[in-house]
């Protein structure tokens, strides 16, 4: 999976890459075009066009041999320079000799030095600007991904300093786990050794958990098989390091992560592409979203704070995506201090299991129940989709103290971002009084995950939210 996301990226940099050179190629053409002087105008647009593919592949592919996509957020800025600049040459090089040798007396040579100059100071903005980015968000702690590393051994070690010297990867080690190894709460290569693999369901519950690596000996491979399946219960993606023969001529046909060859097991959807349109979508989505309703958004404000004492907003910590707490929005529809009064209605919940569901519940708002008939108290929502913490679409976000009481299996449905709109929300929601049925519901949607079964999602919710299907 991470591979893969490292492959998509290259991928995303190679063509943004060649659109600069397609830029480069026509900013040449209209500046030379519009020189004064002796030099004159350029021969017609046509006559030139028919050159940009030859000239994109010469500069694709001598930043891919030069190594441009490498390990691109490990390179300094001076080392992205001088790829560059070696990249322009050996393609200035190509480009100006097929032209010499056949004779193609209508190329205008200052275009061509025009074009290439263009595409290099496009190149050196662009990567600079990355560079930065990358680092700054490295600095603040973005963009990681949590492992549990199960294993202290030589292989472990060796992969944890392959972390350590490969951080465009965003991998950090949470800790690591081992049943004959160091003592708990000592180190190995700067990582805390939090506790035996026994305790890993706890470790599970307690952290945010991306990905889990089994690095252990031959001789333990039997003792860790309920670890491995409680992981996979749970939703969180397994790696086990398959290298464990000392194999001179042959290789593992395995996925590879940083050098160690690992059998990836993932109840996660791994369409990377459509995941990556999925995040984009909801970008674009939300933000028309948000210009379109914002008088109607506005309207809603002012009346639930001319109605009801409080604040215009519901603010709630929630589990996100396996189970990091986030900030959750919401119009406010209970009366100011409703959380505080919870515990006297507890015996009436309607929901069997750790949620919390009352059909008549007496700390609703008049204005609050249309808010909720018609699912417009989860307008602000919008504002989580846009900060990455939820999309429009996928299991709604439970309560930590709901997590807490989760069993195992419950807990897949925090492997994939939580939404606004999900299998739930258009199955008559309020219909359905079973917390098990409820899960069944979210993981069906993980299970058969596709950008298709969103659309479908966001075409059912329409009326659900005009005609209060199955809400109150």
């Amino acid at each position: 999976m991470l591979k893969q996301y490292a492959t998509v990226f290259r991928r995303l940099m190679i063509l943004a890459d060649l659109c600069l050179g397609t830029v480069a190629f026509f900013l040449g053409y209209f500046i030379r075009d519009r020189m004064d002087g002796k030099m004159g105008g350029l021969a017609p647009l046509e006559s030139y066009i028919i050159f940009l593919p030859l000239l994109l592949i010469f500069w694709g592919c001598s930043l891919y041999f030069f190594r441009m996509y490498t390990s691109f957020r490990l390179k300094s800025i001076w080392e992205v320079l001088w790829t560059i600049v070696k990249a322009i040459t050996v393609s200035f090089w190509l480009f100006g000799t097929i032209t010499y040798l056949f004779k193609l007396v209508n190329i205008s040579r200052a275009w061509i030095v025009l074009v290439f100059s263009i595409m290099g100071i496009l190149l050196v903005i662009e990567k600079t600007i990355f560079i930065l980015l990358f680092r700054s968000l490295r600095r603040k702690g973005f963009n990681f991904r949590n492992i549990l590393i199960v294993g202290s051994g030589t292989r472990a070690q060796n992969f944890i300093r392959q972390i350590q010297h490969n951080r465009e990867f965003g991998l950090q080690v949470l800790g690591i786990v081992d049943e004959d190894g160091p003592e708990i709460d000592s180190e190995v290569c700067g990582c805390k050794v939090i506790g035996k693999i026994n305790d890993i369901p706890e470790i599970l519950n307690e952290n945010a958990i991306d990905h889990v690596f089994f690095i252990v000996p031959r001789s333990k491979l039997d003792s860790i098989e309920v670890a491995i399946l409680h992981c996979e219960t749970v939703g969180v993606a397994v790696s086990l390091a398959v290298d464990l023969f000392e194999l001179q001529f042959t290789r593992a046909k395995e996925s590879n992560i940083l050098g160690l060859p690992v059998i990836t097991f993932e109840s996660a959807s791994d369409k990377i592409w459509q995941l990556l349109f999925k995040r984009l979508a909801d970008i674009v989505l939300s933000v028309i979203a948000l210009c379109i309703i914002y008088p109607f958004y506005v309207l809603i404000a002012l009346v639930i704070k001319m109605t009801s004492k409080g604040p215009v907003y519901f603010i709630q910590t929630r589990c996100g995506l396996q189970g990091r707490p986030f900030s959750l929005y919401k119009f406010r529809t209970m009366e100011e201090g409703a959380e505080a009064k919870l515990q006297e209605l507890l015996a009436l919940n309607e929901m069997r299991g750790p949620a919390f569901k009352l059909k008549d519940d007496p700390r609703v708002t008049k204005i609050g129940k249309i808010l909720r008939k018609t699912s417009l108290d989860e307008l602000p929502q919008l504002w989580n989709v846009l900060k990455g913490e939820m999309s429009l679409v996928g299991p709604r976000p439970p309560l930590p103290k709901e997590v807490e009481q989760y069993d195992h299996w419950h807990r897949r449905r925090l492997s994939m971002r939580p939404g606004i709109t999900c299998l739930w929300q258009i199955s008559g929601r309020n219909n359905i009084s079973d917390f098990n049925e409820w899960m069944n519901l979210d993981l069906e949607y993980i299970d058969n995950w596709s950008l298709g079964l969103d659309f479908k999602i966001l075409l059912k919710t329409i009326p659900v939210v005009l005609f209060g299907v199955g809400a109150r």
